[in-house]
């Protein structure tokens, strides 16, 4: 939803943005641009490859950009030592990338086999693996139904107890195919399990849940944070601390701009199928 983003966050030229979640730098590249000729924008990533990718792709912008590692979730701690205080608009493009989730490598793809990792930045001691063979059962349970709301979490669970040990993502998710019933599936019965443990490794929605609250508090009067959501966990989170945020008493002031999210346009979705599920939510501070 580039087009939406854009224009929901006011981009003109001279104000200071920050993408939370520069991955790639699609987004980026287009503020920067439209903000010329001295907008900033401060690109943040925890996954040091997707910071090499925006710094590939975005060449050329010079003192313009700056490119920093770290979770969106310490934004303020992040900023302060470039004397950033304030800022006029926040993305937070939340989840995995299209280029994580075909990663090999990086244990996030269904398909190309690789290690149970997981990880977006490799210094997280916690992976999939570690999870998939030493969690009991009722936890591991717990886990697929709670964050991959996965209808047969707990035959799964049993399953994967009994196949321990599973070191790799293609056997994890041939296992999980052979347990859950069914054809002729739309996607893939693992998807719900994959997500799950992604989510329980990166810890993303405390992300979500401590990132918004800390990303508004960056906010210059009048700013917007646009927040991007792809699964009910998020955008219910999104939904929930939006809500919160605007009925604060105390300090900074904030309202919802959008009743209900912004959802990409039949173009969008024909042209990008995996932008299906994506919804916007913005906020303002008022005062």
């Amino acid at each position: 939803m580039l087009q939406e983003v854009l224009s929901w966050l006011r981009v003109k030229e001279g104000r200071l943005f920050v993408d939370g979640t520069i991955g790639g730098g699609g987004h980026a590249k287009r503020i920067l641009e439209l903000s010329a000729p001295n907008g900033r924008l401060v690109g943040i990533d925890w996954d040091p490859e997707a910071l090499d990718r925006a710094r590939e792709n975005l060449r050329g912008y010079g003192d313009r950009l700056w490119l920093l590692h770290g979770n969106y979730k310490d934004m303020a701690a992040i900023l302060r030592p470039f004397g950033i205080v304030e800022v006029d608009g926040i993305l937070l493009d939340l989840g995995a990338s299209l280029e994580q989730l075909t990663c090999g490598h990086r244990g996030f793809s269904l398909m190309a086999p690789g290690p149970l990792d997981m990880r977006f930045n490799p210094l997280n001691p916690i992976t999939a693996e570690r999870i998939v063979n030493q969690w009991p059962q009722g936890k591991l349970e717990a886990l697929f139904r709670c964050c991959g709301e996965e209808r047969w979490a707990g035959r799964i669970a049993r399953a994967i107890v009994r196949s321990r040990p599973l070191t790799s993502t293609t056997d994890l998710a041939a296992l999980v195919a052979r347990v859950v019933p069914g054809r002729n599936r739309r996607i893939h019965p693992a998807t719900r399990v994959f997500q799950a443990l992604r989510i329980e490794v990166n810890g993303e929605l405390e992300n979500v849940d401590q990132g918004i609250r800390e990303a508004a508090r960056c906010l210059a009067p009048g700013g917007r944070l646009c927040v991007i959501s792809y699964h009910s966990l998020e955008d219910r989170l999104a939904k929930r601390v939006f809500r919160e945020m605007s009925a604060l008493t105390a300090g900074h002031a904030f309202q919802v701009l959008t009743a209900k999210p912004i959802r990409p346009s039949g173009d969008e979705i024909e042209a990008n199928p995996s932008a299906r599920g994506a919804k916007l939510r913005v906020l303002q501070r008022v005062g």
